[in-house]
Parts: structure tokens; sequence; C-alpha cells
């Protein structure tokens, strides 16, 4: 399994899938309703590619560690991160610099070794991957205090094109609330309109 979705990434990556900078608009509404208030801390981008999310939360300060199967995705990053500081991606304030936290990367089959730490984030985010056996490992590496902001496809995505078609791909109805039930849910809400997602927002207390 970990060779062919390794091969898999890598290939998608070298061929220029997946190459936007930009974030995802669910983690920037996210992020201005429930998380910037509590200020910059330290930051898990779980399966993150080419860190796109990770480089929009190390612009506001945060210490961001990516891991993701793919070194080609990684070594993408790597080199993004110059430009990034080059050519800022987002509106930042005036006292914020470019790029001011920095960012760890590892590769890493999280099928393989998915323990992620034990309260060592105040802030985790998991965009577009499902690895059911995961959920505890992302609840036991928050902080308490800390925040989850999940999204990813659901079976509702097989009516619409593109997107993954796989049942172990998609979370069935309300799957996601009720994996971290066991947080404070302070956002959910399952979409069709353009992809079948599911979007997540919870906290550990």
């Amino acid at each position: 399994m970990e060779h062919d979705e390794k091969t898999l990434w890598n290939r998608k990556y070298s061929e220029g899938s997946h190459r936007s900078r930009n974030p995802d608009p669910f983690l920037v509404s996210a992020y201005a309703e429930f998380i910037e208030g509590a200020g910059p801390g330290s930051a898990l981008d779980v399966a993150g590619g080419i860190a796109r999310h990770a480089f929009w939360l190390a612009e506001r300060g945060w210490k961001v560690k990516l891991v993701d199967i793919s070194e080609v995705g990684v070594e993408l990053a790597r080199k993004n991160i110059t430009a990034q500081q080059d050519r800022p991606l987002t509106n930042l304030p005036t006292h914020q610099p470019p790029a001011a936290g920095k960012i760890d990367f590892e590769v890493r089959d999280l099928e393989a070794d998915n323990d992620l730490g034990k309260h060592a984030y105040d802030l985790v985010l998991v965009f577009f991957y499902l690895q059911r056996p995961l959920f505890p490992a992302l609840i036991s590496a928050l902080k308490p205090g800390g925040f989850l902001i999940y999204k990813t496809y659901t079976v509702e995505q097989r009516r619409l094109p593109g997107g993954p078609s796989h049942p172990m791909h998609l979370l069935k109805a309300n799957e996601l609330l009720r994996a971290f039930s066991s947080l404070r849910i302070l956002h959910y809400h399952e979409t069709v309109r353009d992809r079948g997602v599911a979007e997540l927002v919870a906290q550990k207390m």
C-alpha cells in the first residue's frame, strides 16, 4: 500500500497535479471565525502536499509541521519557500512579515506509522485525506484547547464529476461528526454544491 500510494502521488506531483498554492476557502473562513483571536502557535498539516496551507499559516506566524507520503510533493514545497517569501499570496496585517513562521517537513506513510504525538499541537489540519484509523491519533495530537479543521469528500461526490469514487476515500453521512464527537463541535456542514464534501471545526476541551 505504501509503495502504491507513494508512487501515485509522486507521479501526480511530477505531472503538475495539485500545484495551486492558494489555501482552501474553508481554511480561511474557519481560521477567521474560530482561530485568529487565539494567536499563532504550533500546527500540524496532515497530508499537506506542496504546503499551500502550511505556507498560509506560516505567513501568520505559526510553527508548522507538514507530513506527507510524497517526497516529490515535499521537495516542491521546499523549493517554493523562497518564492513564497518573495511573492506572498495573501494580504497580511502590516505588522506581520510573510512566512514569519517555520515549516518542518516529514515524508511519512501515515498508514504504516500514525503516531502524531500527544498534546503536541494547537491546530491540526486535514484537507482531502481520509484514513479512518488515524482519527484517534488526530485527537491525541491536539493540546487541550487545540483546534481541528477537517474537510474531505463524502459519498455524495460519486454523483458529481471528478474526485475519488472508492468508499475508503469517501465519508458517509455525518461520519466525520460522529468520529470527533468527543471534541467540542464548533462547525459542521455537508454540501453537494460543486463537490460533495464535509467540513468540520472542533476543539479539544
